[in-house]
């Protein structure tokens, strides 16, 4: 039997931007001497470093005298959620309604880059970690494109898995994403 671990609190370090791009390049081209790494996995990475950014975020509330983050009024939320995602070094984050059962998240000034081949694959990951934390249920997150398609800017829509389905199931007819998640 194993001595019990002591409990240790979350930790964050920085990394320069450029990591995220080398690591798109290592996962989309691969390695011919190493197993070359899958989207899921940086996907599903991101969606591991989501869930301990929701905790930061709660900390980072409580230091601001803030609620939790499942207490905050529908008013405030969205003023700090942008407040502690710039305040962290990833960007600049707006949240806007698309429908009842979609949300648009607008990302700018992006710490993952964005207009390469392959998309914010950890940003991805993140988004539905965090929020699926937040919601206490699944969320899925799908990178659309941009609507002012500036460097460093990215959409992302977030709903329930069985919305985002239907949205990308339309969306591969090529259907807008927009008219998409109209009808959802």
């Amino acid at each position: 039997m194993s001595p019990a671990q002591p409990f240790l609190p979350a930790r964050t370090l920085t990394v320069p931007v450029e990591f995220f791009d080398q690591l798109r390049r290592a996962v989309l081209e691969g390695s011919s001497d190493a197993s070359p790494l899958t989207v899921d996995a940086i996907r599903d990475a991101g969606y591991a470093a989501g869930q301990a950014l929701f905790d930061h975020f709660a900390t980072w509330l409580a230091e601001e005298g803030e609620a939790a983050p499942t207490e905050l009024a529908d008013t405030r939320f969205p003023w700090l959620l942008q407040a502690f995602f710039h305040a962290t070094g990833w960007g600049r984050v707006e949240l806007r309604d698309l429908c009842e059962a979609v949300v648009a998240l607008d990302a700018s000034d992006w710490g993952e880059p964005v207009g390469a081949s392959g998309g914010c694959l950890v940003s991805t990951g993140l988004f539905a970690g965090f929020f699926g934390r937040l919601a206490d249920a699944p969320i899925a997150v799908l990178e659309v494109e941009a609507p002012d398609r500036s460097r460093g800017s990215c959409r992302f829509l977030l709903g329930s898995v069985d919305v985002m389905g239907y949205v990308w199931e339309r969306m591969a007819r090529g259907i807008p994403y927009t008219q998409a998640a109209a009808t959802a």
